[in-house]
């Protein structure tokens, strides 16, 4: 696996649950891609779009200390569905302490994080609101690199509501490394120019469509952006809002990110990989002969240099019933086999 270019971020009871379902039967119908759409002028994209989004206004603890003792921030988000869930990033929201959501009528209103995965940069913000115009989100995209799509959001805070920017895809299937050393994947690249504050916001086809959530923009370039394929989050914004988290195969260990300090302070010999800690001898990976202290350093022959590429290729389709991991351990390595996850698919 090549390493991937780092990158800069933009921004910052059982009747219960059958109502939870019934009520998310409505976002899930109300979202599929609609086929043979005819192409929108931009002002009719936005003019669809727009009453979508919103602004988020974040206030938490700084990363390092200021004058203040707190730092404020601002990005954008997506209404997805009328009862009062917000799409956004992850690294929007990780830390704040309150927040609040400025709609396109100009209100604000106070709102919660209910779930958020930093794996994926994903969070669903919860609002009160009534009026919500939830978007469409384009679940089974058929991009083509050098279409047309929007940037909707509210770079830089600017009064006067959300931006537009306009420009084609560039490259699919993008896979970038995030400051905090993990991997984002099936990431759109477009040279819609996306600034601070659009992170969180849609990334429209010209059939008013979402494709994508910008995320990201590229260091020392220009006209180099990032979004992250709705195609490939929408499945778990469903576990998102019923779990309140992702929902991973437990194959009975704790995966770790190999770092400089992390190999320092467990002596290890690997330089990169996951490092594998409180192994449950009883699950799948310990009866597989992984042990605590061992690195995994690639799956199914694909190099691993975070937890971002380690869920990525457990996740992946394939037609073999096993995982083959590389594994680096105290009496050197050896490959270690153990039974491929069943993955299980949302179908609306």
């Amino acid at each position: 696996m090549k390493q991937p270019q780092p990158i800069v971020r933009s921004l910052l009871p059982q009747a219960v649950m059958i109502l939870v379902i019934a009520a998310l039967g409505t976002f899930a119908w109300n979202n599929q891609a609609i086929a043979d759409e005819k192409p929108l002028s931009v002002p009719a994209v936005v003019a669809m779009v727009r009453p979508s989004v919103v602004t988020i206004l974040t206030r938490g603890m700084p990363s390092a200390p200021s004058l203040h003792g707190t730092q404020s921030g601002s990005g954008s988000g997506i209404v997805i569905d009328p009862t009062g869930y917000i799409l956004t990033n992850n690294h929007l929201v990780e830390g704040v302490t309150s927040l609040v959501v400025g709609l396109p009528t100009g209100r604000l209103t106070p709102g919660r994080v209910v779930a958020r995965d930093f794996l994926l940069d994903l969070a669903l913000v919860k609002i009160n609101a009534t009026d919500l115009v939830p978007a469409t989100l384009k679940v089974a995209a058929t991009l083509e690199i050098g279409e047309t799509v929007v940037a909707i959001g509210n770079p830089l805070a600017l009064k006067g509501g959300s931006t537009v920017t306009v420009g084609v895809i560039s490259a699919l299937d993008r896979s970038v490394l995030t400051p905090n050393g993990e991997t984002l994947y099936d990431l759109i690249q477009t040279d819609a120019a996306i600034n601070p504050g659009n992170s969180g916001g849609p990334l429209v086809d010209l059939s008013g469509q979402v494709v994508g959530i910008n995320v990201a923009i590229a260091p020392s370039a220009q006209a180099i952006s990032y979004a992250i394929a709705i195609e490939a989050v929408y499945p778990h914004i469903h576990s998102m809002m019923l779990r309140g988290t992702i929902s991973r195969p437990d194959f009975g260990f704790t995966p770790v990110t190999v770092t400089p300090s992390v190999a320092a302070s467990f002596g290890l010999e690997a330089e990169r990989g996951i490092l594998a800690l409180n192994v449950d001898p009883a699950k799948v990976a310990g009866t597989a002969g992984l042990q605590t202290g061992d690195v995994i350093t690639a799956l199914d022959q694909r190099q691993l240099y975070n937890m971002g590429d380690f869920w990525h290729s457990v996740m992946r389709e394939g037609d073999q019933p096993v995982l083959h991991m590389t594994i680096q351990g105290r009496t050197g390595q050896t490959t270690l086999t153990m039974p491929r996850p069943v993955l299980q698919k949302f179908v609306p």
